[in-house]
């Protein structure tokens, strides 16, 4: 026990857990100092990936699986020599990358322990040399009980790699890949709220427009003016910012 004690706090040890939390502390601060709604969320999910590499010792590669409605795909790998190995499971609809989204718990696959249940996994992993494989659910907690969106997928070439502290540090990652997600659907909602009212504020000043030029024209009131134009609107079935701007278009030629 005592051995075991020592171990856990030896030089190494104490190293490799500072260095770890130093990547992702970095990793955090970067995503809360950057303009993260506006940044490709693609590009946020790659600095994670290449976060996890650097702070996971055992980590050889990292790959991003997203969920689509019609069927997963890798949207982020840092190195493509083992995307098969997420694309075999795809395929398959079976393997620890889909099992973690399944189950919503992190899950280590030690390559070769599971080849009765994931045999499509185990032979692409074996022939890229990958002992070890670790894929933690990527859930975006805006509502209810959180949307699943995809994992993170960890690869090692060493079959001993991984242990629970990897798994708090990856749990950490994806904690913050959905925050980014989740700014970045806000984001987005917000911009097209912003785009709907620009618009609809030009329509209504085009729409304007096209009211005072009737008035003129025919001396009748601002509501006669209006009903006019609905009137057309309604009957050539056209959207009445788009009758509005034909007349201002046509009152510009005729000048």
């Amino acid at each position: 026990m005592g051995e075991r004690a020592e171990a856990s706090t030896s030089p190494a040890v104490v190293a490799k857990v500072g260095a770890a939390l130093d990547a992702v502390t970095g990793a955090l601060d970067g995503l809360r100092s950057a303009t993260v709604g506006a940044e490709p969320v693609e590009a946020v999910l790659r600095r994670l990936a290449e976060t996890a590499v650097f702070a996971l010792p055992d980590a050889d590669a990292v790959s991003v699986t997203r969920l689509d409605p019609t069927a997963p795909r890798t949207v982020v790998s840092t190195d493509d020599l083992v995307m098969r190995i997420d694309e075999e499971q795809y395929a398959a609809d079976r393997g620890p990358c889909l099992e973690a989204g399944r189950v919503r718990e992190p899950v280590r696959a030690v390559v070769g322990d599971h080849a009765a249940v994931w045999p499509e996994f185990t032979a692409a992993a074996e022939q890229a040399g990958i002992r070890a494989y670790l894929s933690v659910p990527l859930i975006v907690e805006d509502a209810g009980p959180g949307e699943l969106v995809g994992s993170f997928n960890v690869y090692s070439y060493q079959a001993e790699a991984f242990d629970p502290f990897d798994e708090k540090l990856m749990r950490l990652l994806t904690t913050a890949a959905s925050a980014a997600i989740g700014n970045a659907r806000r984001w987005r909602a917000a911009a097209e709220t912003v785009g709907q009212l620009e618009t609809a504020l030009v329509s209504r000043s085009v729409i304007d427009q096209a009211k005072g030029v009737l008035m003129a024209l025919y001396r009748i009131t601002s509501d006669e003016a209006f009903h006019r134009l609905v009137e057309r609107s309604q009957r050539t079935n056209t959207k009445l910012s788009d009758v509005a701007d034909d007349l201002m278009r046509s009152v510009t030629v005729d000048r």
